[in-house]
């Protein structure tokens, strides 16, 4: 039998166990509800302009995952609910890559910023204009 497929050792149950696993998380689940309902905050303040409409639905989605993830991870702690806690740690995995996108696409637009305005100045010493 490999490693990941051993029982439980003697006197525990998989639902311990579980409970157990989710201690961490779910003491930190109070956080986790404050950050999705700053994240979903957030969006609704985006959502109060024209241009923000079309990105408002991102910071909602991100707090909603968030607020999900942190309910999932207490039913789990409580329960020992083996279901909760991989719906907990779905839901936490799809914020971290939804985020690591983010910053990507942030990055990439940094560097597109620098690499045109680098252009744009020289070009300007190169036609020999001054700055005033």
């Amino acid at each position: 039998m490999s490693e990941s497929m051993a029982p439980p050792p003697y006197g525990t149950t998989v639902s311990n166990t579980v409970s157990d696993l989710a201690v961490p998380l779910s003491s930190g689940s109070g956080w986790m509800k404050f950050v999705g309902i700053m994240f979903i905050i957030h969006g609704a303040l985006i959502a109060l302009t024209i241009v923000g409409i079309l990105v408002a639905w991102l910071p909602i989605w991100i707090g909603v995952l968030v607020m999900q993830s942190a309910g999932a991870i207490e039913r789990a702690q409580l329960s020992g609910d083996a279901l909760a806690m991989k719906e907990a740690l779905s839901k936490l995995r799809t914020f971290f890559v939804i985020q690591g996108v983010l910053y990507l696409i942030g990055i990439i637009i940094f560097v597109l910023y620098f690499v045109f305005f680098g252009a744009v100045l020289m070009a300007m010493f190169r036609n020999g204009m001054p700055f005033h």
